[in-house]
């Protein structure tokens, strides 16, 4: 029986995806895709999960569209079709994705990462965009999120070139949050993903969309946008609940210290 080319270990409420073709360095082959979609539609339905972990097996994240499989299919990175469509799934899910990037996350596997809401690191992480080097364009939002993230000109930098970055110079430049020993990453992402699942979960997926919906816009319209859902949502508080929510803040300040 041949090992599925995704596991999910559930953590309630975290869940932990993990790509599961080692020996391809996690290649997006097309049913990996198939399967990135089906588990994050799946995820999406499970009120029981609130927060998602998301790594790989081996020594990489992903390194990747499988590019032998690429050249069989003519596929064109973010052409898939409807069918199959991993970078606008990754782009709905309404819970918050942690990225735990165990190892190479090149092109594809770069994008993959860029779709997550946060980024964790190990020591072993390496990242590399080498879609000038194989002649495919990006498809999945790498040329426009990178600059975004680390500027302009160091995102030019990396895709000009296709050289590595390191995981302690991504947490330099603001790519990755934290880098850890390889053994800590997924421990430290699953805390960090039941900190975030603490959250109300309605307000949670909330807070997500106006953050992302926002990041798209200028800046007045982005404001505009915020004052709009903020007296929306102040329709739905009661001054018992923000009272409830004070305490509960002040327990959980006493609890860190």
């Amino acid at each position: 029986m041949s090992e599925p080319l995704v596991i999910v270990h559930h953590d309630a409420p975290v869940a932990v995806v993990k790509l599961n073709r080692p020996d391809a360095l996690n290649a997006l082959s097309r049913d990996l895709r198939a399967e990135i979609v089906r588990v994050f539609a799946a995820l999406a339905e499970d009120d029981t999960i609130r927060a998602v972990v998301l790594t790989g097996a081996g020594r990489a994240f992903t390194a990747g569209v499988d590019l032998k499989e690429a050249g069989e299919t003519g596929f064109a990175l973010g052409a898939d079709g409807s069918d199959i469509d991993m970078a606008k799934a990754l782009q709905d899910f309404p819970k918050p994705i942690i990225g735990a990037i165990n190892g190479f996350a090149i092109t594809g596997g770069f994008e993959l990462a860029l779709m997550c809401d946060v980024l964790l690191a190990s020591e072993h992480a390496k990242f590399a965009d080498t879609h000038a080097r194989v002649g495919i364009m990006p498809g999945w939002g790498l040329s426009q999120k990178l600059s975004r993230l680390i500027g302009i000109s160091r995102a030019k930098e990396l895709s000009f070139t296709g050289n590595f970055l390191d995981a302690h110079t991504a947490e330099r430049w603001g790519l990755v949050n934290h880098v850890y020993p390889a053994d800590e990453l997924v421990p430290h992402a699953v805390k960090l993903g039941h900190d975030m699942a603490s959250c109300d979960p309605a307000m949670l997926q909330s807070y997500k969309r106006v953050i992302d919906d926002g990041y798209g816009m200028a800046f007045a319209d982005a404001m505009a946008m915020e004052i709009e859902r903020s007296k929306a949502h102040a329709k739905t508080v009661t001054a018992e609940g923000v009272e409830a929510a004070r305490k509960a803040v002040i327990e959980r300040g006493r609890d860190q210290n």
